[in-house]
């Protein structure tokens, strides 16, 4: 079973399609991993993104669930040390103790960074986290969350991830009475993402 945001080594050039950019396939030949998305992939398949060297370069595609040779979730991420001097490392150093003992992890550039060393940060990279709230976070606790995140050196996107989908944070500390929940059939407004879409 694997989950949206996981890095996935064993895709080969051969599972792009034809229209696929020669950034992608160059990143594929290198052996670099995929990262799982939220879309619906065929039986035996898993949907995933091809990431490159710039922040446009991201290739929608879908990869057999048999040609997976390694996975890597985020939650497995959240104690490897980075020896590089960036906002987004820090960030992370800092939040560790405020998340301990809860069920989070590192996702986007920090993850790819952290879990292959290729450098994939830069001064102004966000830090991307999720954290798995299986049971409903209240909009309260939600905005003592976000309050200690926003005294991070650099920008922190946290998803809140459901049974039924994610939401980010911040959206879900606001005012808003709907927010946006991301599932694997797209985006909904809901007013409690603790609850299936109907």
């Amino acid at each position: 079973m694997v989950n949206a945001h996981d890095l996935l080594w064993g895709m080969t050039p051969a599972h792009l399609p034809a229209d696929a950019p020669a950034w992608a396939l160059e990143a594929i030949s290198a052996g670099q991993p995929v990262v799982v998305r939220r879309a619906i992939a065929a039986p035996g398949c898993v949907a995933v993104g091809v990431r490159g060297c710039l922040r446009e370069q991201r290739f929608a595609a879908v990869m057999p669930v048999a040609a997976v040779q390694r996975r890597v979730e985020p939650e497995a991420l959240c104690g490897v040390i980075s020896p590089r001097d960036l906002p987004a490392v820090r960030a992370l150093t800092a939040l560790r103790p405020v998340l301990a003992g809860e069920n989070w992890g590192v996702t986007g550039s920090a993850g790819f960074e952290l879990a292959t060393g290729i450098e994939a940060l830069h001064e102004q990279s966000d830090l991307d986290l999720i954290l798995r709230t299986p049971q409903r976070l209240t909009r309260g606790d939600a905005e003592g969350l976000l309050a200690i995140l926003n005294t991070a050196p650099c920008a922190v996107d946290l998803q809140l991830q459901t049974p039924f989908g994610a939401v980010a944070l911040r959206e879900w500390a606001g005012g808003s009475r709907r927010v946006l929940l991301k599932t694997a059939s797209g985006a909904h407004l809901v007013l409690d993402p603790w609850q299936a879409v109907e």
